[in-house]
């Protein structure tokens, strides 16, 4: 019987511990592609090879990005915040 659980127990364990599998093909970070001209710099966004957004930082005024509008491929909107989830995390600060 005390074997019983013991077996039991360690199955429990055992199946929380799976990983999961992330093929090449399937990145989780974004590829970042930095492109500057006399106005700006931009930042692409790529997902798996998709493009998901655009960083744009004038030289002057304020950061902002653009995003696909939804159901159009070359039509984009323009949106104060990032769409995109990437820890920011501030390491250090002074």
């Amino acid at each position: 019987m005390m074997k019983a659980f013991m077996l039991a127990g360690l199955l429990a364990l055992a199946l929380p511990a799976q990983a999961e599998v992330v093929t090449d093909t399937e990145t989780r970070e974004p590829e970042i592609t930095i492109t500057h001209d006399d106005e700006a710099t931009y930042y692409e966004y790529k997902v798996n090879g998709q493009l998901k957004e655009i960083k744009v930082v004038p030289k002057v005024g304020k950061p902002y990005y653009l995003v696909p509008a939804p159901g159009s491929g070359d039509d984009y909107i323009r949106v104060e915040e990032s769409q995109i989830l990437i820890p920011k995390w501030v390491i250090f600060s002074w």
